[in-house]
């Protein structure tokens, strides 16, 4: 059974979240603040987080910076605040997707299919795994990044769009394939999501990230990785 954990001070919503998740054979904790959530996450070991922003004591990204220092389990947003800092703070932060207040239940269970699914993904062999660029080396079979000698943190979103590209050298892969592979949604309008981590990705890995030589955009239509 995958797990759940709920960092949510909103009774109605957790109830409401908890009832349609659990209809769906999921396993539930939920934590009203900060500090709760990451005692139930160390005791707990859930699959997936789903972080408000606004808890009662702490920041909902203090919380994922708090997490990231020792799981990389998808942490999913859950937030009313809409501004792109906001976003870019708490992607940065090592969440793996945000989903804005109010939401539908089909989409937030949808991107919870597809953060269940990138972690579900068959091991890759030695010989298929790695990746080497003039400005980077990407390893997918040990989850390594290096750049300019050093180790680079990729979220697992970031991961999962990165192993998309790479291992198809030289090929246009749409957006609709993209928001449907990472977010499990294919809605068009939803592309900002690529651009946000295109962009972290180009600033992580790229030598110039404003004139990309790796992870290129192709205008209108998707993007390719040019090895």
């Amino acid at each position: 059974m995958t797990r759940v954990l709920l960092v949510e001070d909103d009774p109605q919503l957790v109830r409401a979240l908890v009832i349609n998740l659990q209809a769906r054979h999921y396993g539930v904790d939920a934590a009203p603040d900060g500090t709760t959530a990451l005692r139930l996450a160390a005791a707990r070991q859930p699959d997936v987080v789903f972080v408000d922003l606004g808890l009662p004591d702490m920041d909902g990204v203090d919380v994922i910076r708090a997490l990231r220092g020792w799981t990389r389990m998808p942490i999913l947003v859950l937030s009313a605040r809409q501004t792109s800092d906001e976003k870019v703070a708490a992607l940065d932060a090592g969440a793996d997707d945000y989903i804005t207040k109010p939401f539908s239940m089909d989409e937030l269970l949808a991107r919870l299919r597809a953060a269940v699914r990138r972690t579900e993904e068959a091991p890759l062999t030695p010989e298929t795994a790695l990746v080497e660029t003039e400005d980077f080396s990407i390893d997918l079979l040990t989850k390594r990044a290096v750049r300019g000698g050093r180790d680079v943190r990729l979220t697992p979103t970031e991961w999962h769009l990165l192993e998309i590209l790479i291992t198809h050298p030289g090929q246009l892969i749409t957006q609709k394939h993209l928001l449907r592979e990472v977010w499990g949604i294919s809605q068009s309008n939803k592309s900002n999501y690529l651009r946000v981590y295109m962009a972290q990705l180009r600033r992580k890995l790229e030598r110039d990230p404003s004139h990309p030589r790796h992870l290129i955009t192709e205008p209108g239509m998707g993007y390719r990785f040019e090895g």
